[in-house]
């Protein structure tokens, strides 16, 4: 079996994808996926170098996100209500692979409407931003929302809700390339570039010098941002992918009245696991509702370059959902038989 297999930590760059990998063994509550997609995540990178809060004991496989169908020879464990064959997305371990064993209450049925590619992309970063912004900020019709990195996974995620919340949305990010991209692809009313010395002024000018309600930052931006937040501001650490653990002035958010917030989307499983059935629910309705959409770079890796792909969201080169392709989908040829 193909997988990228980490067996001392190193850069993605230095973890080769072997041919000989062991078929993965499923546990009590597990069922075998044959992989059809992998989401690429900023993440994967801090694992495979042992900078990542998750660390899988030597050897593991990279990836944590995937879309494919139910091996025609998985073991159903007792209440799964999945089949063989049956498409479904979800998280687990090693999805860098031909196969992944992973816990039937981690998946979720893939929509109809929904490729492989655009499911990869579902299962960390939708409910991310969806539970930042609904759960976390209470984000209101009307108010302003920023979002760092907006052309990112996450960001193009949380641009598409803002607005199908009756937000007002500003793209921040840092080029004019993803500027647009966040505007066409997330639907953002406005674009500031965070490389301009005056950005901030900028968004002040934008929102009437009130100031944004609601701040939603992968980068580790916030310090930044609390320049331009409102009185009663929320302000949602998501991440830090620009790799710096900020130390906020307390100051502010004393004198703004305003709330800094975490969102901690895989600690739900163990903490609020039933809260998690509840977001999907909501979440696969907008999905449903056309409102809002997965959106995948134009770039797709075979898994053979996965980490060609890796390096090019380190860059910041990608925009929406990086994905890897481990196989092709074979249901058009099916149907065609």
């Amino acid at each position: 079996m193909r997988a990228a297999v980490v067996k001392a930590y190193a850069h993605p760059s230095k973890v080769p994808v072997v041919t000989d990998a062991p078929e993965p063994t499923p546990g009590k509550n597990d069922v075998i996926v044959d992989v059809y997609s992998a989401g690429l995540n900023f993440f994967d990178i801090l694992q495979a170098q042992g900078k990542y809060q998750n660390q899988p004991p030597f050897p593991f496989t990279l990836g944590a996100e995937f879309a494919g169908r139910i091996a025609a020879d998985s073991p159903i464990p007792r209440g799964c209500p999945y089949k063989p064959g049956q498409r479904v997305f979800g998280s687990g371990q090693g999805t860098y692979a031909d196969k992944i064993a992973a816990p039937w209450n981690h998946l979720v049925p893939l929509p109809d409407n929904m490729t492989f590619d655009q499911g990869a992309g579902l299962f960390v970063t939708w409910p991310t931003s969806y539970e930042a912004l609904v759960g976390r900020a209470e984000l209101k019709a009307g108010e302003w929302l920023l979002v760092t990195a907006s052309a990112g996974g996450v960001g193009i995620a949380a641009c598409q809700i803002g607005k199908a919340l009756g937000a007002k949305v500003i793209a921040a990010a840092g080029s004019e390339e993803k500027i647009e991209v966040s505007k066409k692809y997330g639907g953002a009313d406005y674009g500031v570039n965070y490389k301009n010395p005056d950005w901030q002024k900028e968004v002040m000018k934008i929102t009437g010098g009130k100031g944004v309600n609601v701040i939603y930052d992968p980068v580790g931006m916030i310090r930044d941002c609390l320049k331009f937040i409102a009185w009663k501001g929320r302000a949602i650490v998501v991440g830090f992918a620009g790799g710096e653990i900020e130390k906020l002035p307390l100051n502010l958010v004393l004198l703004k009245n305003i709330s800094i917030v975490g969102i901690h989307w895989g600690a739900y499983s163990k903490h609020e696991p039933e809260h998690m059935t509840v977001v999907w629910q909501d979440l696969l309705k907008l999905l449903g509702s056309g409102r809002a959409s997965p959106v995948t770079y134009t770039n797709v890796y075979p898994l053979e370059r996965y980490a060609d792909g890796l390096k090019e969201l380190e860059e910041r080169k990608t925009w929406g959902k990086a994905v890897v392709r481990i196989r092709e989908d074979d249901t058009a040829t099916k149907a065609k038989l």
